[in-house]
């Protein structure tokens, strides 16, 4: 008799943080859909796409949905999750982990990068959920998890849209979390407090990239299994990696080795 795997929805998975989440929820049992811009026929300039993670994942054991997406794009939003639906009829996990931290002068930039910003970064998880937390609600089991970042509280950073948007998809994971207290689904979100290796992370920094000390992509891992495999009632938070590692759930300091 088999067994019905878990799956989980995972958006920016061609590098980074996004391809390791891939690689050890695989390892850990679920299935995937696996979401990223940057795909075998359509690559972006930095390395890595959503295929070469698939089969990563499917060298772990997991069934793979790989959606090449473009998240600025509602209408890709929504076709992505209900392609979802379609392939497994369900989604337990949702991890919006994709985002964008435009480089320059806000006033100087005009609107279209922070309209950019805003799509990606808070529209797009929002939409996920609205298409994906109706069917968690429905099985009375769901987890959603918001990647945020120390920018949300650091506005020296110099990113404006970055922070803005950040402390909105902070905000509203507390809010949702409220709207949807009972119903088994819960919405929590980590904020990133420290030095995580990406391609994409060390490309925006260019050549403080060489002076910097990374920790390995793992430990948003760590973080996010403990989170999926919390109770219901753990709900509404905003939690630093420094937070999970006094309590244990996430691994001490790691170096990334490339």
């Amino acid at each position: 008799m088999s067994i019905e795997k878990p799956v989980a929805f995972i958006t920016g998975a061609s590098r980074g943080i996004g391809k390791q989440l891939a690689i050890d929820y695989a390892k850990a049992g679920y299935d995937l859909v696996l979401v990223a811009r940057s795909t075998a026929t359509s690559p972006t300039k930095l390395p890595g796409t959503v295929d070469d993670t698939a089969e990563l994942a499917r060298e772990n054991g997991a069934k793979v949905l790989s959606i090449g997406a473009n998240l600025n794009n509602p209408d890709e939003c929504e076709s992505s999750a209900r392609a979802a639906l379609t392939e497994f009829g369900k989604v337990d996990v949702l991890i919006n982990n994709a985002a964008i931290a435009p480089i320059g002068s806000t006033l100087d930039a005009g609107m279209k990068l922070w309209r950019l910003a805003l799509e990606i970064n808070v529209n797009a998880p929002l939409i996920l959920m609205q298409e994906l937390c109706p069917g968690m609600i429905e099985r009375g089991y769901g987890r959603v998890i918001n990647i945020s970042s120390s920018a949300s509280v650091n506005p020296e950073m110099g990113r404006v849209s970055y922070t803005t948007t950040k402390r909105a998809l902070e905000g509203m994971s507390e809010a949702l979390a409220s709207e949807l207290a009972g119903t088994g689904v819960s919405v929590n979100a980590i904020r990133l407090d420290l030095s995580v290796w990406s391609e994409g992370y060390v490309f925006t920094l260019g050549d403080r990239a060489k002076e910097m000390d990374f920790e390995d992509p793992i430990v948003m891992t760590d973080a996010c299994l403990w989170i999926t495999n919390n109770d219901n009632d753990y709900t509404g938070n905003v939690v630093t990696i420094a937070d999970l590692r006094e309590l244990d759930a996430v691994r001490g300091k790691t170096s990334y080795s490339q």
